[in-house]
Formats: C-alpha cells, sequence, structure tokens
C-alpha cells in the first residue's frame, strides 16, 4: 500500500519538478538575452542624414509705376519763325552778298566719234547686202547704165569687173577696175556704182566692219 502511494507522488512531483526547472532555465535565458542587448556599444560615427535643401528664393516682381509723359512747349511764341513765300525767298537772295556765292561752270566733255575702222576685209562672217539682194542690184545697174556712144561707133562692147568698198556705214566707197574692156565702158560703170544706195555693212565680231565687193558690169550690143 506504501509503495503504490510513493509511485503515485512520485509521478506527480515528477512532471512538477520538471516544469520549474524549465521554467527556470527559460528566465534565465531571458535575463542572459536581455543581459547581452544592454551591453551593445554604440557606434562611434555616426553618419546623419544630410539636412533638407533650402527652400528656393522667391522671385520678386519689381513693379514700374507708369507715368503720363508730361509734353512741354519750350518753344516760345515769338520764337516761331514765320514761313517765307516764294517771294520773299527771292527778295532774300538778291539782298544776299553776290560775290560769296560759289558759281560753278557747266564743263561739256568733248564727244569723240567713233574711230572707223581701216581694215577692209575680204571675207566676213556676214557679207554686205544690196536692199532686195543681188537680183535688185542687176537691175538698178542695168536700168542706170548709159552705153557710150564712142563705144557703140567702134562696136567696142564686154564685161567690166569692178571692185569698191562698202563702209561699215553701208555706203560705197573706192570703186576701182579689176578688168576693164574700153575706157569709155569702165568710166560708165564707175558712174552707175557710184549712184547706187546705202547697203546694210557687212559685220565680224558681231561689229559693221569695211568689206571689198565685187560687181561685174556686161556691155553688149544688140
Amino acid at each position: 500500500m506504501i509503495t503504490g502511494i510513493v509511485v503515485t507522488a512520485t509521478a506527480i512531483v515528477g512532471p512538477y519538478i520538471n516544469a520549474k526547472a524549465l521554467e527556470s532555465q527559460r528566465k534565465r535565458a531571458e535575463r542572459q538575452v536581455e543581459i547581452k542587448m544592454e551591453n551593445l556599444e554604440q557606434p562611434e560615427n555616426l553618419v546623419e542624414p544630410p539636412p533638407p535643401p533650402p527652400p528656393p528664393p522667391q522671385e520678386t516682381v519689381e513693379q514700374v509705376k507708369y507715368v503720363a509723359p508730361v509734353v512741354v512747349d519750350s518753344v516760345k511764341p515769338e520764337e516761331v519763325r514765320k514761313l517765307m513765300t516764294a517771294d520773299d525767298a527771292r527778295v532774300e537772295v538778291k539782298d544776299e552778298d553776290v560775290s560769296a556765292v560759289e558759281v560753278i561752270s557747266e564743263v561739256q566733255e568733248e564727244v569723240k566719234e567713233e574711230e572707223a575702222p581701216a581694215e577692209i576685209f575680204v571675207v566676213v562672217e556676214e557679207m554686205p547686202s544690196f536692199p532686195g539682194g543681188d537680183k535688185a542690184l542687176m537691175e538698178f545697174i542695168y536700168a542706170n547704165i548709159q552705153y557710150p556712144e564712142i563705144a557703140k561707133e567702134n562696136n567696142i562692147q564686154g564685161r567690166v569687173i569692178l571692185r569698191f568698198c562698202v563702209t561699215y556705214k553701208g555706203a560705197v566707197d573706192q570703186v576701182q577696175v579689176l578688168k576693164g574692156v574700153d575706157p569709155s565702158l569702165d568710166q560708165e560703170a564707175i558712174r552707175v556704182i557710184k549712184m547706187l544706195p546705202p547697203w546694210k555693212p557687212g559685220k565680224q565680231g558681231g561689229k559693221p566692219v569695211n568689206v571689198w565687193y565685187s560687181v561685174p558690169v556686161t556691155f553688149q550690143l544688140k
């Protein structure tokens, strides 16, 4: 009987003692944790956060007060000059010292005539032409030619070749006989050629020039 009671008490006391022991160990562990946490040393150099930036300065808007301009008449009425009329201006010019007026004489430049080209070309880019062409030229010659009587009496006929210069102005100049037949026929041919009206002058390089021109004049009896 006594043995049974002891065993029972041991069974009851054992768990109790174990619970007490566990509780004591838990509290001891908590104290150690608290002690260790309290003994933690603080770091010597603490990095402080940078201070917040200062607020931006407020812009100050200058207000300029508008002042209306004041018109001040600085010219006195008696200082206002009277406008002159045309007659007054003429009178003042007459009263001024004429010797002080500078007289500018007009200088007229001599107009030099363009020198005539001395060279006479034989062939140019644009040959001179008679008004109406070569056909009109021959019609003019034979309409104005007169057969010399002395040549008729002596039955003289043939072809006279003439050369003349058509100037840069279109005039006929320097009539020459290249091939003659008889003096009477030669002179008649020269006379008719000198009667020719103005020509269209020849051109070289776009400029009018003097050009030699040859024409045959035929004398024939019927």
